[in-house]
């Protein structure tokens, strides 16, 4: 990893191209975020940089995290997330990391937390079909349906679509393109979708692949 930042998603919106081409898009407010830590090799074994995002005020900071920005002499953060960079040689304690570390064009991989539903039965959670509505299969028709075999193997398989949580888990999405960038305005638009909710907290690195 060569370079990432935290952000959070605005929301979903259209880009146009001189040509008139219609391009979905992504905003996310992309940091300022601040380097709140600095990892070495020689001291930590890895290479990594700890960057804050959102400002925290000081009555809601715990006194283990004031010690940890206390001792590391930022102002308080929100949310921290390590990035084991390749190079960290131009990053100290202290300094920012804003939107314009990325590059129109650039391929970049988007990490959140997808929308939770809850418990959430087959039809929504696995697209599974509705049971008929007649010859007996009632009174519900939107339950899983057969289980398998009765005496043989005598038990449900492990990985068959049931009901269950659905949501709220951590996906990355991989090779979004940056379509445009405001510097300004710390946002970056990439096409397509990422996931979680508006509001949500994302973090975006430069692509694995």
């Amino acid at each position: 990893m060569k370079k990432g930042i935290i952000g959070r998603k605005l929301g979903m919106t259209q880009l146009f191209t001189e040509t008139g081409k219609v391009i979905p898009v992504t905003v996310i407010n992309a940091g300022p975020c601040t380097v709140v830590q600095k990892k070495t090799a020689e001291k930590d074994g890895y290479c990594a940089v700890q960057l804050g995002f959102s400002d925290l005020p000081e009555r809601k900071a715990s006194k283990p995290v004031k010690g940890h920005f206390k001792k590391h002499e930022v102002s308080y953060k929100k949310f921290l997330k390590e990035f084991r960079l390749e190079d960290t040689s131009a990053l100290n304690e202290g300094d920012t990391v804003t939107a314009d570390t990325f590059a129109e064009g650039e391929k970049v991989d988007v990490t959140g937390i997808t929308k939770g539903h809850g418990y959430s039965g087959v039809i929504k959670r696995w697209n599974a079909h509705r049971l008929r509505m007649t010859h007996g299969t009632g009174p519900v028709h939107r339950q899983v349906g057969s289980m398998g075999a009765n005496s043989d193997p005598s038990r449900v398989f492990k990985n068959k679509h049931m009901a269950g949580q659905y949501g709220h888990e951590r996906v990355t999405i991989l090779n979004l393109e940056i379509v445009k960038i405001d510097a300004d305005n710390n946002l970056i638009a990439v096409r397509g979708a990422i996931p979680g909710p508006k509001g949500g907290i994302v973090y975006l690195r430069d692509t694995v692949k």
